[in-house]
């Protein structure tokens, strides 16, 4: 076989042997003896074969043509309409497959003929290479079709059952059933269509055993986000994937459910560790509330009103002040909470402290468990014992999480149940003066506190003296 037909056998075009070797002497011709028929052939075949992407992620609405390899994950109810000024044949027929590969998921339209066809050749785990044409659809990306050609060699390894997991959404999915448990919920909004109509959309977070989701509940599905509560178990059902933001989301729409489970799904945080954030990071942290300050009400420019609260959390390697915004300010959030705090702004706080910005695009859930597993066998508080937290005493802690003192007299105190202080440090040194807004207390510590920190400790009070076993 000569250098042509070995490169005709390897090209994927809706060319002749014969219409292939005379685009090769014309090519020939072309370049004034520049190129021989070898690589005037290759030149040839390369055009033939443009559009071709490695994987479905890499199509793209702009580009002309995509050729590409994908296993049929869902087909689609073939769809008759009317054609405008059509008298032949007004009549006209799509159906829409759902294709996948390792990379993500791309809808592919049939049209007429092609797609009667396809309700009984077409089923579910199909493998096909494809030829068509891309655009920016109403789901994402989408593709209508001019050929399919079976390829029974090929092994693309995607689910085709249907439900799929967090982690594993991909842009323009659609028909995807998600269970997961509910993490956050926001209120409803409205707004304008073009047509004059008013819309409906609210959000949720889903959360299961490999990560989150944030879904947006379109219309007559909006209402889900005010009957539903955090920690119930749900399925989203025929859902589809959008991005915004540059993350991905599960959307529900008129032809999506939403359903309550019996079952519970588990929710496992991933979060980061709050001593190596930067600012300008978006982050999730978790771990316990330490402390919570009261709910503030401010005047926006444009004369609304606005509510922030600020708590702090600790995990095992530092804590950080966390700001709740708008509704996240009425969570019931208190000291000893395990939190997760989903996409989180982390910004240059007061005295150059960092602070994590709760806006409503974040996530913020009592989670039991919150605090990421790493290595400890208690949990909740007892896990925070002294030296876990910056500036934590430097006395040994003891089982109880009360620090061991050298006098019986402190040995005897031990034995009633410690109180908790939070403040604001308005005198640093000995003593150290704490101002919580309603109390003023003198602190006999020998942690290093400066002014403006806010700190809470725990210990013993003394008439207005409280000796602190604990400060963090």
């Amino acid at each position: 076989m000569g250098a042509i037909e070995e490169i005709y056998a390897d090209l994927d075009a809706d060319v002749s042997e014969e219409e292939f070797r005379e685009a090769v002497e014309a090519k020939v011709e072309q370049m004034g003896g520049l190129a021989d028929e070898e690589t005037a052939a290759m030149l040839i075949a390369h055009d033939l074969d443009g559009g071709e992407v490695e994987t479905i992620a890499d199509i793209e609405p702009g580009l002309e043509e995509v050729k590409f390899l994908g296993k049929v994950t869902g087909v689609g109810e073939l769809r008759t309409f009317e054609r405008d000024g059509e008298d032949d044949d007004p009549k006209g027929h799509v159906l829409n497959l759902d294709v996948a590969d390792e990379s993500g998921a791309v809808r592919v339209a049939l049209w007429d003929d092609d797609a009667v066809a396809a309700v009984e050749e077409i089923a579910a785990g199909d493998v096909f290479r494809i030829k068509g044409r891309p655009k920016d659809g109403y789901n994402g990306v989408e593709v209508s079709a001019d050929r399919l050609e079976p390829d029974e060699e090929a092994d693309i390894d995607v689910d085709i059952g249907g439900r799929v997991t967090a982690d594993s959404l991909s842009m323009g999915q659609s028909d995807v059933n998600v269970r997961g448990v509910v993490l956050d919920t926001d209120s409803i909004r409205t707004f304008d269509r073009d047509d004059g109509t008013e819309g409906r959309v609210s959000n949720l977070t889903l959360g299961d055993e490999t990560g989150r989701v944030r879904v947006t509940l379109w219309d007559e599905r909006a209402d889900a986000a005010e009957e539903l509560a955090a920690g119930e178990s749900v399925e989203v059902v025929d859902g589809y994937v959008r991005e915004r933001d540059g993350s991905l989301e599960l959307h529900v729409g008129s032809q999506s459910e939403i359903h309550e489970l019996d079952e519970a799904v588990e929710f496992v945080p991933d979060a980061s560790d709050i001593a190596d954030i930067e600012i300008g990071q978006t982050v999730d942290i978790a771990g316990v509330v330490r402390s919570a300050d009261p709910k503030r009400t401010f005047d926006r420019d444009d004369g609304s009103e606005g509510q922030v609260r600020n708590v702090r959390v600790q995990d095992t390697t530092d804590d950080i002040r966390v700001a709740l915004w708008g509704e996240k300010a009425d969570l019931d959030l208190g000291p000893g909470d395990e939190v997760f705090c989903a996409d989180v702004e982390i910004q240059d706080g007061w005295q150059d402290d960092l602070e994590a910005s709760a806006g409503w695009r974040s996530t913020v859930a009592v989670v039991d468990g919150a605090e990421p597993d790493r290595g400890s066998e208690s949990a909740g508080l007892d896990q925070f014992g002294n030296g876990a937290a910056t500036g934590g005493s430097s006395g040994d802690a003891s089982s109880d999480g009360t620090a061991d003192t050298d006098t019986e007299a402190d040995k005897d105190d031990t034995t009633d149940d410690p109180e908790t202080f939070t403040g604001t440090v308005v005198q640093p040194g000995d003593p150290v003066i704490l101002d919580s807004g309603e109390e003023t207390v003198r602190v006999e510590t020998d942690t290093d506190v400066h002014l403006g920190q806010e700190v809470t400790v725990r210990g013993h009070r003394d008439g207005d003296t409280f000796r602190a076993d604990d400060v963090f």
